[in-house]
């Protein structure tokens, strides 16, 4: 196990520097300039220049690639362009606790609903109730996650806040410690938006682990012993049918961290989403990377987590 981790740890460290190293190549063949950002739209040439050289842009790439690096190893992502020379980290640090919040909390409810769905659909296979899971399946992939958001935020704040319910807030969240109930208010709704299609995926996928689960060998052998209907499906099927859903699950986690813009914008959250596109799209080289870089580091840990746990999932799984 330890020897797994360690090999793991290395390949993460790896994928960093190889994100790391694309995102700068790329970074640089954006065509907005940050000179031209900071220095003003109706800055002169020489203004331009000079704001290149204080950046230290005139530069060969292959130097200021060093640089970073350098920087990098000492765990420093830089400063800003566009921010007033704020530190990337500090960006970074200000604007993740929303974005992890909404993340996590929607992942738990797409993941205890999107098994439980999904288990019920497998235990009632060809019967009405698989019918009417598999219906909200379709259902909940075919509308696009935009549009649901929309739809929610008109329906549950909107109209309810015409009418003098005001049980939904849509803002900038507080922070839980602080308020938890307005914490609540605010975060409910885009938990739910974010979740929802990803429910309907991991019902369809748990029912067809468990399904295929069902077929096995060691299956047949428990009911042949007079295990109870409830024993076997929980305490044998279950448990090798959820390692599929947990490698999808680390797997989600760890890309919507940076992938959240549309949920975020939609509810008025200053997240990480809306951070990385905004260094995105005015050229802010030093904060895309720093992004980048937290968004593979989320997905190497997430997956090393359930590489690990599939041991205690499923026992014919080892890791060497």
């Amino acid at each position: 196990m330890l020897r797994f981790i360690i090999r793991r740890l290395l390949q993460g460290i790896l994928t960093l520097w190889l994100v790391s190293t694309t995102v700068f190549v790329m970074g640089y063949l954006i065509p907005n300039d940050p000179a031209r950002a900071i220095a003003g739209e109706k800055a002169s040439l020489a203004q331009v220049e000079r704001v290149h050289k204080a950046l230290g842009l005139d530069r060969p790439l292959i130097v200021q690639y060093g640089d970073y690096m350098g920087r990098l190893v000492k765990l420093d992502l830089g400063k800003s362009y566009l921010n007033g020379g704020t530190g990337v980290f500090t960006l970074i640090k200000s604007s993740l606790p929303t974005t992890v919040y909404l993340v996590f909390g929607a992942g738990i409810l797409w993941l205890s609903f999107g098994i439980l769905s999904g288990v019920l659909s497998a235990v009632r296979a060809r019967t009405w109730v698989d019918k009417a899971v598999t219906s909200f399946v379709l259902i909940g992939l075919s509308v696009p996650p935009a549009v649901f958001a929309l739809l929610l935020s008109y329906v549950m704040f909107y109209q309810l806040w015409t009418h003098g319910v005001h049980l939904f807030v849509i803002g900038p969240a507080p922070t839980p410690s602080t308020d938890f109930t307005g914490f609540l208010q605010h975060m409910a709704l885009p938990w739910v938006a974010l979740a929802f299609f990803l429910v309907a995926t991991y019902t369809r996928l748990t029912r067809g682990s468990l399904l295929e689960v069902f077929g096995e060998d060691y299956m047949r052998t428990a009911k042949s012993k007079g295990l109870s209907d409830r024993r076997i499906i929980y305490r044998h099927g279950l448990r090798a049918a959820l390692t599929p859903v947990i490698t999808q699950f680390g797997v989600d986690i760890g890309a919507l961290i940076g992938g959240t813009l549309v949920t975020e914008s939609v509810f008025g959250l200053n997240g990480f989403g809306r951070m990385a596109i905004n260094a995105l799209q005015t050229g802010d080289v030093p904060t895309v990377i720093g992004a980048a870089l937290f968004v593979a580091m989320f997905v190497v840990v997430a997956n090393l987590i359930v590489d690990v746990l599939y041991a205690f999932l499923d026992p014919r799984i080892r890791l060497a």
